[in-house]
């Protein structure tokens, strides 16, 4: 029954979602290395991890999308690029900015800004943007005054902004996966070559910042990432981050209307603040959590179907 599949495919979303959100929590974990190395190792794993999924879909059911000519192929490596590139600096963004104090809980809702982004920035590529979007960005706005400037003080942590700016860098990333899918793209193959180069990006930084770009420091960097709670932190966002959680999300999203997709997958942001407060013990006061709910309302409008909000401000009375 679709109405069944639409039901199961939308918890996988869910389950997606709270992947997504606790990986937050294992972020702050994470910090033992330094924050390039962590992103480094991190998506080279989620990488790995994607190569058995691919030969085993390619064996089962291969996808119509599988590259063959030479043409696919150069498409499928500049969208892994471009993706790449993107997916790397707001991921290196989005640590430091935890790295530097930023609780998982408050990251999670300042990253959920791409959800609106992505359509403002959409402007740019000549789509138009309904009355709701624009009315969102004004809620969020008061929602992140809340949750970032503390009262008294008209002033926003640095850590806040890098974090903020790693929304925008994934608002990009996600207008890159678009059109490369677009142009009929393996959505696996491409986060595979997207995982990669973000890997191979991180890691430059990685080696001068956090290595202290000696050759003689990496054993013991090694050693410390694949040992306690960065191990655990680093398989977690390896692993299920980026490997399980993508490929739950492909498979979520088919018999799903897209617009209920984004919002389901946007329950990250309350996953997050859920994991910072159960797991790490985060106390969030009661203005930073109006500002956490305020964020969320603008993520959810900004996600209605424009015409329905259309036909409801234009009804007039009977």
């Amino acid at each position: 029954m679709p109405n069944s599949k639409a039901k199961r495919n939308s918890f996988i979303l869910v389950l997606a979602a709270f992947i997504w959100g606790i990986a937050f929590v294992a972020q702050t974990q994470g910090g033992a290395i330094g924050p390039y190395a962590f992103t480094s190792i991190r998506y080279f794993i989620g990488g790995a991890v994607l190569l058995p999924v691919i030969a085993v879909i390619d064996k089962i059911s291969p996808s119509s999308h599988k590259p063959k000519t030479k043409k696919d192929y150069k498409t499928l490596i500049s969208g892994g690029i471009c993706c790449g590139v993107s997916v790397a600096a707001a991921s290196i963004l989005q640590q430091v900015g935890i790295y530097r104090g930023t609780s998982a809980g408050k990251a999670g809702f300042l990253t959920a800004c791409y959800i609106i982004l992505v359509p403002i920035f959409g402007i740019f590529l000549k789509r138009k943007c309904g009355l709701n979007v624009w009315i969102s960005v004004f809620i969020a706005l008061a929602g992140l005054y809340l949750l970032c400037i503390k009262k008294g003080e008209f002033s926003v942590e640095k850590n806040d902004i890098i974090v903020l700016l790693c929304s925008a860098m994934y608002a990009v990333q996600i207008l890159f996966i678009d059109r490369f899918l677009l142009k009929g793209v393996d959505s696996v193959r491409l986060a595979c070559v997207q995982f990669f180069v973000c890997s191979a990006v991180a890691a430059i930084p990685g080696f001068i910042i956090d290595a202290g770009a000696s050759f003689s420091a990496l054993p013991e960097l090694f050693a410390t990432a694949f040992s306690g709670k960065t191990l655990i932190a680093i398989l977690y966002t390896g692993v299920l981050s980026s490997g399980v959680a993508y490929t739950l999300q492909i498979i979520g999203q088919k018999d799903v209307n897209p617009t209920v997709a984004s919002l389901l997958m946007s329950l990250e942001s309350v996953f997050s603040v859920l994991g910072g407060w159960l797991i790490l013990g985060d106390l969030l006061t009661v203005r930073e959590l109006a500002g956490c709910g305020i964020m969320f309302l603008a993520t959810v409008l900004s996600q209605l179907p424009a015409d329905k909000f259309k036909n409801t401000t234009k009804k007039g009375p009977g």
